[in-house]
């Protein structure tokens, strides 16, 4: 039998519709046919206007999405405000970490922030030992006062555990109450926190042992540094063979305070012209030291690293303190036991420390001995010929400042000394043919022995002070040396103290 097949032709199939039964299958076969004929329209107009609508919703969202991609102007300036918020990263800790854990070998850190972290590492040297005496100038020359204001972190940073034993036990018996009190800190860190110490670049095509011990310093001072960042509102860099001016740290708050008065920033004061002694950097600053330090750590020794630090800071000048408040006192190096005289000319052990002057006298020199050799720090002098009465040496202050000390010294191995003459006390700077002086002097006593000596000397004259004059009041037939003019002074803007 022959399957029926309906023609194609929709027209047709309707008329046949007309004419058939309808109960017949041909009827029913056409009918279904008209129905899903019918579905697929609707369906077809449903899917059309659907991407009609979505098309239409689309066109209008392209703004939005436009708008969506852009960041604000304010919120860029929130993110970058964020990445160079130096000030962020110290409080919330939000700077890359240092993977490395520390070992408390004795002290206890205080919860509370003191003014100056000091730090110093220190390893086993293979001739004698500095870092007792070292300590010991650092607490000795410092007043109770300074010393509540100060914390020292010792990181022994040597591999042999019975060195650190046997220090550790030694600092115990030094000093008691400074370990106990928070004022000195002994940390270590294992030799498994470290990067690699050998096959390292040999740049300057320096010796294998000497890469590796540079490069070990820098990530001792990098670890140091780190876990120091905190304990002080600026950090301090020493070595573990030095010695301290007496007051140092009086003296470096005043050059702080001096210098933040200034328009210029600055990422290091420098109060040692030696290798990485007596360099300040404040405790904002540190986190970024210490991450410096450790990601160049093979590239060059660390007091190298400092001085690209400093640039890198934009500070683009040194800023060094004269007189310098730390002595390198050590014979041996800690590399190999070499011998090392390094001194710096600078130092001197006591606390004064002359502000910027020009220094002027009437007196006839000899040779290069000239009138700022004994006003500047260091052994230079001043040797004049036979002084007459009323010669005189005046130091002309650049800024006018209260005088609180003032010491002079004269002669050498008690000849050439100033027999008669007196210090004083001037204000009012004037010009003359002969150079600066002041308007009118005030006398602050006279020379006993060649020397003068006077403490206190705001609480007899209060006033800012612009010169200060060495007067002769009686004629000698001897040469004169003045080995040393110097004095303390204060901004006139501090209250005097108490």
């Amino acid at each position: 039998m022959q399957r029926f097949e309906p023609p194609e032709n929709t027209a047709v199939n309707d008329l046949l519709l007309d004419f058939l039964p309808s109960d017949s299958p041909k009827v029913k076969f056409f009918q279904s046919k008209r129905k899903m004929r019918c579905h697929s329209r609707k369906k077809n107009l449903f899917l059309v206007t659907l991407l009609l609508l979505a098309g239409l919703h689309f066109i209008n969202l392209i703004p939005d999405l436009k708008k969506s991609l852009e960041v604000t102007p304010k919120d860029l300036s929130w993110k970058a405000q964020r990445l160079v918020s130096q000030d962020s990263w110290v409080e919330q800790r939000d700077y890359l970490s240092l993977n490395v854990s520390y070992q408390l070998l004795a002290g206890a850190p205080s919860t509370k922030q003191k003014f100056l972290a000091i730090g110093m590492s220190s390893v086993k040297r293979g001739r004698g030992s500095y870092l007792i005496p070292t300590l010991q100038s650092i607490f000795s020359q410092s007043s109770p006062e300074e010393r509540s204001s100060l914390v020292v972190v010792v990181l022994l940073a040597d591999f042999d555990a019975s060195w650190r034993i046997s220090t550790v036990r030694e600092m115990r018996t030094m000093f008691p109450s400074e370990l106990e009190e928070g004022h000195l800190v002994v940390i270590h860190v294992s030799e498994e926190w470290y990067p690699p110490l050998t096959g390292l670049k040999r740049n300057f095509n320096d010796a294998p042992d000497r890469v590796t011990f540079r490069s070990k310093q820098n990530i001792d001072y990098s670890f140091l540094i780190h876990y120091s960042a905190g304990f002080g509102q600026y950090y301090l860099q020493l070595e573990d063979d030095i010695l301290s001016a007496k007051n140092f740290l009086t003296s470096i708050k005043k050059h702080i305070e001096e210098q933040n008065q200034k328009s210029s920033l600055w990422a290091m004061l420098e109060f040692s012209a030696l290798g990485y002694i007596g360099k300040l950097y404040k405790s904002t600053d540190t986190p970024l030291l210490a991450r410096f330090l450790f990601l160049f750590y093979q590239e060059m020794p660390c007091d190298w690293l400092m001085t690209h630090f400093r640039e890198v800071m934009t500070q683009k000048e040194t800023i060094l303190f004269k007189p310098s408040l730390f002595q390198h006192m050590g014979t041996f190096s800690s590399f190999q036991g070499t011998f090392n005289k390094l001194k710096d000319k600078d130092f001197e052990e006591s606390s004064y420390s002359n502000p910027p002057a020009e220094v002027y006298t009437d007196m006839s020199s000899y040779k290069n001995h000239l009138p700022l050799n004994a006003w500047e720090p260091g052994e230079r002098f001043f040797w004049g010929r036979s002084p007459e009465k009323g010669n005189h040496m005046t130091a002309v202050f650049v800024s006018p400042a209260v005088v609180t000390g003032v010491l002079v010294e004269t002669g050498s191995g008690g000849k050439d000394l100033l027999e008669s003459g007196q210090v004083e006390v001037g204000q009012d700077v004037v010009t003359t043919e002969r150079g600066k002086t002041c308007k009118e002097f005030r006398s602050l006593g006279a020379f006993k022995s060649g020397r003068f000596e006077m403490l206190d000397v705001d609480k007899k004259f209060s006033s800012a002070s612009s010169c200060l004059r060495i007067l002769v009041t009686a004629g000698q037939k001897d040469w004169i040396i003045i080995q040393k003019i110097r004095i303390t002074t204060r901004l006139s803007t501090s209250p005097p103290p108490s």
